[in-house]
């Protein structure tokens, strides 16, 4: 018969066993040397190629990285289709506007005729992240492999973990503290609004009709910018689903440092850019990466690292999935 004391041993070794594996998962540049060899190398092609035909889906996948991780960790479960009984992450209110879910089954469909169940759709979205960023300009990082599926994916979890674009700096500090990502590193990876688009309903409402205001616009917006976005996005309901950059320079998809400009001269989109600097050391690390295009992308690839290891689940627990979108054997 086992002691209670035994029972409580077993006990604290099968908790830190489980912790070992979540979160603390050890992934490695080399996981796929053996089984599937040539991996990497397809996933970046399917990239490679999407990235060429729109420079916008450069955005479309980090974005598909970034809430991933930010729900539940690193494990794909952006990716679950809903179900006649639960709506999952990708049609959550946050997520409704989440593309490229197509390149990651393009990639997907590609690894499994050369290697088949054996690379993480977690993994081809960490990939596809980096790939895709080195292709517009952007810097590359090292992307350890390792992370297996999830299988749990619900509409409430991204409601309250992705961060909101309305909100202050206090919030977006705590937002992020929750996955041990600091202060600076939240600043750092707000830099990635130097890329992607959004819809014209998401600008119209600090350009017409502001409360309070005279001329119509959020008084905090600098003038010449909201007579800019006027022209993209008229005033009407049949441009809501329009889509415009977030940042118009250069084309609006070249990874660089015109972000943190934006931000200093009122020219950003969302309430959650401009909080960046509403506090010293915001400003400060703001200004600081606005004049140094090399400190910012060393800094972009050391935090990008760092999220794509957020409570990452590692084999024997999680799954791999054969179609990204269905869990393992549905």
């Amino acid at each position: 018969m086992v002691t209670k004391i035994q029972s409580s041993v077993f006990l604290v070794i099968g908790l830190a066993m489980a912790y070992a594996a979540v979160g603390h998962a050890q992934l490695s540049e080399t996981y796929y040397a053996k089984t599937c060899p040539g991996g990497a190398q397809a996933v970046a092609k399917v990239v490679s190629d999407a990235v060429l035909s729109d420079r916008r889906n450069a955005a479309a996948l980090l974005k598909l990285h970034f809430v991933d991780c930010f729900v539940l960790g690193c494990d794909a479960s952006i990716l679950l289709a809903s179900s006649k009984y639960n709506v999952a992450e990708r049609d959550a209110l946050p997520n409704r506007n989440l593309r490229g879910f197509w390149i990651i089954d393009q990639a997907k469909a590609a690894l499994e005729r050369i290697c088949p169940e054996v690379v993480s759709c977690a993994d081809i979205v960490a990939l596809a992240a980096r790939d895709a960023i080195s292709a517009v300009g952007g810097p590359r990082w090292r992307v350890p492999l390792g992370r297996r599926d999830g299988s749990t994916s619900r509409e409430r979890n991204a409601v309250i973990n992705i961060p909101r674009h309305n909100m202050t700096y206090t919030q977006l500090v705590d937002n992020f503290k929750k996955y041990g990502l600091s202060e600076a590193e939240m600043i750092v990876l707000s830099g990635a609004h130097t890329i992607g688009v959004t819809p014209c309903s998401g600008v119209t409402p600090r350009i017409y009709n502001y409360p309070g205001s005279a001329g119509g616009a959020d008084p905090y917006l600098n003038s010449s910018y909201v007579w800019e976005r006027r022209w993209m996005c008229p005033n009407s309901l049949s441009t809501a689903n329009n889509l415009v950059a977030l940042d118009v320079s250069r084309g609006g998809q070249t990874f660089d440092t015109n972000y943190y400009a934006n931000v200093l001269q009122h020219k950003a989109v969302f309430k959650a850019d401009d909080a960046l600097i509403s506090t010293w050391n915001g400003r400060n690390k703001v200004l600081d990466l606005s004049k140094s295009q090399s400190k910012f992308f060393s800094e972009f690839a050391l935090a990008m690292e760092k999220l794509g290891r957020i409570k990452v689940v590692s084999a024997p627990y999680g799954q791999v999935r054969k179609f990204c979108s269905r869990r393992y054997g549905e």
